[in-house]
């Protein structure tokens, strides 16, 4: 069964509370979520905000290729005619072909909120349908609070759905606004609400009561032809139901055809770029896109995987754009190592069982002192080459030394100084830099300038994680560095920030000059060249 699909990223996910786009934000979402083949883009209220009029006067440029473009709003207000309620001329006027407007459903917010009858309220829903679908327009009548004016009386939330009906509204979205209807409950008065009506019945459902996804899948086995959502989940309070696991679901578990299976290949690249643009970090067990929903630690868990992905994937990766990682941690085994060391087909070959033994033995380690080696890849590279070349040193550190200097009257100012030790003799460097990182990496750079490949290694990006929760706590610093041809990130550990980013950036420059070992055409002649064994 084809199943409708609509995206409140944009207007629901926005009120969030850590939530904030731009317009140019909203822009470039708008264009990925009808890429990823979204049938229902809900932009936002443009009668709300000057945000969401400018949004909706820019987005009528936009070619879309599948998805149409929704405007919100809500009933008219009571005291005027719909004709002459400027909510409601401001929809008509945003263009859009759809228009999805919300309407009371429970009475108690009918009294309460509104301060009308119950047939007023009616009248309300009917006029602006009504009006909306004379202009024109393709209507999805949000009904808020359903489930709650079910519960407390169901006769009138089912009277509020007729008038919606009766005046044209295409579709019948019930909407759990509070979250706070379990899923059995939830099934069953969507099934009722199908006996009664024909045509389109959506779904809107918060996640309050943290079942948002399942009570979505659930109403669409009771007969719902139409989810509401937003990518990873954001939204009020507790947020939205996550569409990106809707759809999955949908496709893959139940058998219907939303976005289809080529675009279900998108779904975690539109859900993290979602995230970037939100600027939140994505959970990493977010199901089906995060970064850990295919990860695997445990090194019983990995001997499995390496054998028959199916021993513990429900779905294969690749199926929503996802794919397979295996972790090194401090409960690491042997096949972790083995499964990281294929991405290194020039070197692991070349590593022996005792070297191997020596290497997990490492990384236990490291992990254990804080160190992220799943996303260092540059660190691990250089303890792959440190255990194929043990003891061989290009440089030596004997000390570095930084000095702060700043003030109200001028700006912060760094220093360091740096000795090491090298096969022609020590070099001693001092240099000034917009930061203490920034002044360490330029006197590194001077003491090593006539090493080869040093010059052409700079950073890309630079990450500070605390581990804890105290000032005394350890940091993760992890940096991430280019050549011009291989990119690779490094991590440091420390209490103190300065000496956790010098180990990341010693680290970035001892993998370079231990890659000369591979690249020249004798280990040997580079270490008679450039450096020792100890």
């Amino acid at each position: 069964m084809t199943i409708q699909t609509f995206d409140t990223t944009l207007r629901d996910g926005s009120q969030g509370e850590a939530v904030s786009f731009s317009v140019e934000d909203k822009i470039l979402i708008t264009q990925k979520l009808d890429e990823l083949g979204i049938d229902y883009i809900e932009g936002g209220w443009p009668g709300s905000n000057p945000k969401d009029k400018e949004f909706f006067a820019k987005a009528r440029e936009l070619k879309l290729g599948h998805a149409k473009l929704t405007a919100f709003g809500s009933t008219r207000f009571a005291k005027n005619p719909v004709e002459e309620d400027r909510n409601v001329r401001e929809l008509v006027e945003a263009g859009t072909p759809v228009v999805a407007i919300f309407g009371k459903t429970w009475d108690l917010h009918v009294h309460r909120a509104l301060g009308i009858s119950l047939e007023e309220n009616l009248e309300l829903i009917s006029d602006t349908v009504a009006y909306l679908k004379k202009h024109g327009k393709e209507v999805v009548y949000d009904a808020e609070h359903f489930f709650d004016g079910y519960i407390h009386n169901r006769e009138y939330a089912l009277q509020t759905l007729a008038a919606a009906k009766s005046a044209g509204a295409d579709v019948l979205c019930l909407c759990d606004t509070n979250g706070g209807t379990l899923t059995d409950h939830l099934a069953a008065i969507v099934t009722d609400v199908r006996e009664k009506f024909e045509g389109t019945i959506g779904i809107h459902v918060h996640n309050d009561s943290d079942v948002a996804v399942a009570n979505t899948l659930a109403a669409v086995k009771a007969g719902a032809t139409h989810v509401q959502g937003c990518i990873n989940g954001y939204g009020e309070r507790c947020g939205n139901a996550n569409l990106a696991s809707v759809i999955a679901n949908l496709e893959l578990k139940l058998g219907h055809q939303t976005i289809g299976p080529d675009k279900l290949q998108k779904l975690t690249w539109t859900a993290r770029y979602i995230a970037e643009l939100a600027n939140l970090q994505m959970p990493r067990g977010q199901a089906y896109v995060g970064q850990s929903a295919f990860a695997h630690k445990g090194g019983i868990h990995v001997s499995a995987v390496l054998k028959d992905s199916t021993t513990y994937e429900h779905i294969s990766p690749e199926l929503v754009g996802n794919r397979q990682r295996v972790l090194v941690s401090d409960q690491s085994g042997r096949s972790n190592v083995d499964y990281l060391l294929r991405d290194f087909p020039s070197l692991a070959p070349r590593l022996n069982n005792e070297a191997r033994r020596a290497l997990v033995d490492r990384v236990k380690e490291a992990d254990h002192q804080g160190y992220d080696l799943e996303a260092a890849d540059g660190t691990f590279e250089l303890y792959i080459r440190q255990a194929l070349y043990p003891g061989i040193q290009f440089f030596e550190v004997q000390g570095y030394e930084v000095m702060i200097v700043g003030g109200r009257a001028k700006s912060t100012r760094a220093t360091a100084t740096v000795s090491i030790g090298t096969r022609t003799g020590d070099q001693i460097e001092t240099a000034h830099g917009h930061g203490p990182v920034h002044a360490l990496d330029i006197c590194l750079r001077k003491c090593l300038a006539a090493l080869p490949g040093i010059a052409a290694v700079h950073l890309n990006d630079y990450k500070v994680r605390v581990l804890g929760h105290g000032t005394d706590s350890k940091v993760r610093v992890l940096v991430e560095w280019s050549d011009g041809v291989n990119s690779w990130c490094t991590v440091g550990v420390s209490e103190d920030v300065i000496e956790a980013s010098w180990e990341a950036l010693v680290t970035a420059l001892q993998l370079e000059l231990m890659r000369l070992l591979e690249t020249e055409n004798s280990a040997d002649k580079v270490v008679a060249e450039f450096c020792w064994e100890a």
